[in-house]
């Protein structure tokens, strides 16, 4: 038990100090990306250092999975060169007993990557995303769904609309039951329109069924309206911007995913892709375990027999391929080509039982 204690902080320590390093690293590399993306925008420095620390969290759960593996590397290196590796298998302990603590450590990160983390990256992501839209002011469009419906903001230097609607098909071209409220600058708003349904299109909105209610000041509103069988007014939206806003799944927390994914039910999206995104969620801390198994599988010896360059290398690039498959099935199973369980669950599981069979093969011969 000692034993196992003194794996687990060796490895922990690598961990966080490996973290620390690529962390620095990234606020350095992301100020500069920052401080370049909105030069020609009235930012200051302390807005370009909150966009950095906003999106550390978001890069570091990316990078996790080459974070794990390189602390694995470090600590079974270092253990190696001091000869503790040794002094272990003469106890009489075994490759795969020696890995308890570790593997222990890196399932409770992974946890506490989703449990933690992943909430914090949501947040994070999401405010920068506002800061984002504010500093520029490009008339960029929001999105929210909710059990009331979707809402859509578009504008531009004219004016902002708000727009309800109770569903839409597959892929957000066309609403139902659609209202909007349509804003002038410093006017507020000036006009409600109800359709029975939107379609968006190059540049413009295609209204059928529609009543519009001018909205101005002394004006009775339902006196003055006017029923339309068709109607056009202009969009600053695209299909594209519509599904990019329902299409980042990181933005939300994993504890609202699944009512997240009910709404998008409700409103007639496809749920594919935020469904491919829990079940990944819930399989990253074994994912997190094969990262580790697969890099001890290659640094587990001593430095005596040589080649600990190739063998470090061997271990980062084969994390690299089994990231790669992973992603690669996430794709599939978002394209409906692969079941939703296989694609997230399928990648973890086959990458332990791989570096277990390369262990036992290292081990035994």
């Amino acid at each position: 038990m000692i034993l196992h204690f003194y794996f687990a902080r060796r490895f922990l320590v690598s961990f966080v100090v490996i973290t620390s390093v690529l962390g620095a690293l990234v606020l350095l590399v992301d100020g500069v990306d920052q401080a370049r993306r909105f030069a020609n925008d009235d930012v200051g420095w302390a807005q370009v250092l909150g966009m950095t620390l906003l999106h550390l969290p978001q890069t570091l759960n990316l990078i996790l999975p080459l974070i794990m593996i390189l602390a694995t590397v470090a600590l079974f290196l270092a253990l190696a060169r001091s000869s503790e590796l040794v002094v272990t298998r003469a106890a009489g302990r075994s490759a795969l007993r020696a890995l308890i603590a570790p593997v222990m450590v890196a399932l409770a990160i992974g946890v506490l990557a989703v449990a933690v983390l992943n909430p914090i990256v949501a947040a994070t992501s999401e405010r920068a995303e506002q800061l984002t839209q504010r500093y520029r002011a490009d008339g960029r469009s929001a999105l929210s769904v909710s059990d009331e419906g979707l809402w859509l903001r578009q504008g531009n230097a004219e004016g902002q609309s708000v727009i309800r609607a109770w569903r839409t098909n597959s892929d957000a071209s066309v609403l139902y039951n659609v209202t909007i409220i349509t804003y002038e600058p410093d006017k507020g708003p000036t006009r409600r329109i109800e359709a029975e349904t939107a379609r968006l299109l190059d540049g413009e909105w295609r209204l059928r069924g529609a009543k519009v209610w001018p909205l101005a000041a002394g004006v009775n509103a339902e006196g003055a309206a006017e029923e339309h069988e068709s109607l056009t007014i202009p969009s600053s939206l695209t299909v594209e911007r519509i599904r990019e806003s329902i299409g980042r799944p990181a933005a939300v927390s994993i504890y609202e995913l699944p009512s997240f994914i009910r709404q998008l039910e409700q409103a007639g999206f496809s749920t594919r892709q935020h469904e491919v995104w829990l079940q990944a969620e819930l399989a990253r801390p074994f994912f997190l375990v094969a990262m580790v198994l697969v890099a001890s599988a290659f640094t587990m010896r001593h430095t005596r027999f040589g080649g600990t360059g190739v063998a470090v290398l061997a271990s980062i690039l084969l994390g690299f391929g089994l990231y790669f498959i992973r992603s690669f099935a996430q794709i599939l199973g978002e394209n409906g080509q692969i079941p939703v369980i296989l694609a997230a669950w399928a990648p973890p599981l086959a990458a332990i039982f791989l570096a277990l069979g390369l262990l036992l093969h290292a081990e035994d011969g």
